[in-house]
């Protein structure tokens, strides 16, 4: 029988070796302590931005915006391709990290190549980290980001009536979960939600989630501990907010148009798969892409793979469809 390493794109599998020399052997998920793993991501993500090299077409601006109410202000960093005019679509990107890592300066660079890519302002949000700040402090925070960048969408530059929430991974979860809270609390309208290898359930129950253990890159075990950090003792139990847990959700109408891509050999995959098949039957359209040979955030393991071309051609298309 065929092995799962032996699936895994071959330019992809490369790009794993190599992002293996520069974490270590078994990835993020084999640093057992949670300070040396936020630093090691921070290291890595500086020398890909460093790799990348400044871009002298997006300006970059940080702000606070009013937060919730146990957080009075939350950092944003807003991204604008600099000369411009009038107000361009909004992008609230949403890190990822399993909930437990990653900040403002780790999306630095995908967040500058974001508002590179689709011409779009993009502001990416400081939401606070688990497990020092549990559930439902960082679906709080997205969720007053949002609600920022629309009441002062003019001093950025932003139309109001273009925004999209966009999220991978942790980021993918909190994406889906700012979205069901802006539809019940009458937020902002938005004009699609990308979600990008989603983390949404917390139950680790489907086949996908089980299977793939071994891989190095947000394998089962951190995807428990993520979601124990978030919801403590609740995490699996009866007692879980759908804003934290998406795939908990029972009632997916009113939301809106959403894109989601994962990889075939993602522990991921199924909670995608799941989630965007019941919000098609709740009458939301949904463009749904499964990547053959792919693993979690393939992309940014292989960005020069035929398998990155696809994977952001595509989302560059749906961007540009919900906001012509």
């Amino acid at each position: 029988m065929t092995s799962v390493h032996d699936r895994i794109d071959p330019e992809v599998a490369e790009g794993l070796e190599g992002y293996f020399k520069l974490v270590g052997p078994g990835g993020l998920g084999a640093i057992s302590d949670l300070g040396e793993r936020r630093a090691r991501l921070g290291a890595v993500m500086a020398m890909a931005g460093a790799a990348a090299g400044p871009s002298d077409d997006i300006e970059t601006s940080d702000h606070l915006v009013p937060g919730p109410a146990d957080a009075p202000e939350v950092p944003i960093r807003v991204y604008r391709p600099e000369g411009a005019d009038g107000p361009l679509p909004g992008i609230l990107d949403i890190h990822g990290g399993g909930m437990t890592t990653g900040g403002i300066e780790t999306e630095d660079f995908p967040a500058t190549a974001l508002a590179e890519s689709s011409g779009c302002v993009v502001a990416s949000v400081e939401y606070r980290l688990a497990p020092e700040h549990p559930d439902p402090a960082p679906v709080e925070d997205c969720y007053a980001a949002l609600v920022a960048i629309a009441d002062q969408a003019a001093d950025f530059g932003i139309d109001p009536d273009r925004l999209v929430i966009y999220g991978a991974s942790a980021g993918g979860g909190l994406a889906a979960g700012t979205a069901l809270m802006a539809r019940d609390r009458g937020g902002p309208r938005l004009a699609l939600q990308m979600l990008l290898y989603p983390m949404l359930d917390d139950r680790l129950q489907t086949p996908s989630s089980q299977e793939f253990v071994d891989i190095g890159v947000f394998d089962r075990g951190l995807n428990a501990e993520g979601w124990a950090g978030l919801l403590g003792d609740r995490a699996g139990g009866d007692d879980v907010s759908s804003y934290a847990a998406p795939a908990r959700e029972e009632d997916l109408t009113d939301l809106p148009p959403a894109y989601i891509d994962v990889g075939e050999l993602d522990g991921l995959r199924d909670e995608a798969v799941l989630y965007g098949l019941s919000m098609m039957r709740a009458g939301v359209p949904v463009e749904l892409h499964v990547y053959p040979g792919g693993i979690h955030a393939s992309e940014g393991m292989a960005p020069m793979s035929a398998l990155a071309a696809r994977v952001n051609g595509y989302r560059q298309q749906a961007l540009a469809r919900a906001l012509a």
